[in-house]
């Protein structure tokens, strides 16, 4: 693990093993694109169960909620029965939120009728225009009018667990936006933005 400076957020958590998981999904994940429905599927299912808990609780969980969900195949848990949801709530190895749960499966259902490929324009359609680079952590909105807007969208289109703050997490996860402090090493490979002023 490089000492190359990172967002404070990255480097928070005080167990070395915890502060790794943090350190790799920030350096190899957050704030890159993803505009494979499937893939935008599973980090809106992950944003949505994070819902009132911390993200590294979700994060630790990840590969448990990867094989309770099949690899979050829209079309495998699209089917998912009510045999499927006790299974899932009886899985210790993720938020056992029957809430949720069924909302993830509902979810798989819209994707499915939506189109991946449409579910991913979608959600990139209420993408904002690059803004200035934050330069400090208070710089870093919770949400936006654009969070805002999806999440209003979904909500009409019958998706839930989908408020401006969830579906903000998930437009900086999926690099919708690039909120990456301009002190830290990764902004350096993202899009050329102006800078906020320092004043």
């Amino acid at each position: 693990m490089s000492e190359q400076p990172r967002c404070p957020w990255a480097e928070s958590p005080k167990d070395p093993a915890l502060r790794e998981l943090y350190v790799r999904y920030h350096d190899e994940e957050w704030g890159q694109e993803v505009k494979d429905g499937a893939a935008l599927y599973e980090r809106f299912c992950l944003e949505a169960f994070q819902a009132g808990l911390s993200w590294i609780t979700i994060l630790r969980k990840r590969e448990a909620f990867r094989a309770a969900f099949r690899g979050f195949d829209p079309a495998v848990v699209a089917s998912f029965a009510e045999p499927d949801v006790a299974r899932l709530m009886g899985d210790a190895g993720i938020v056992r939120s029957r809430p949720k749960i069924l909302a993830a499966i509902k979810a798989a259902a819209l994707v499915l009728d939506i189109g991946e490929d449409g579910f991913a324009e979608l959600l990139w359609s209420f993408a904002p225009e690059p803004r200035p680079r934050p330069v400090r952590p208070g710089d870093v909105p919770a949400q936006t009018p654009e969070s805002a807007a999806l999440a209003k969208e979904l909500r009409r289109r019958g998706f839930s667990f989908c408020g401006p703050t969830t579906c903000y997490a998930m437009m900086q996860a999926v690099g919708m936006v690039d909120d990456h402090l301009v002190s830290c090493w990764a902004a350096q490979r993202g899009r050329i933005v102006p800078q906020l002023s320092t004043n």
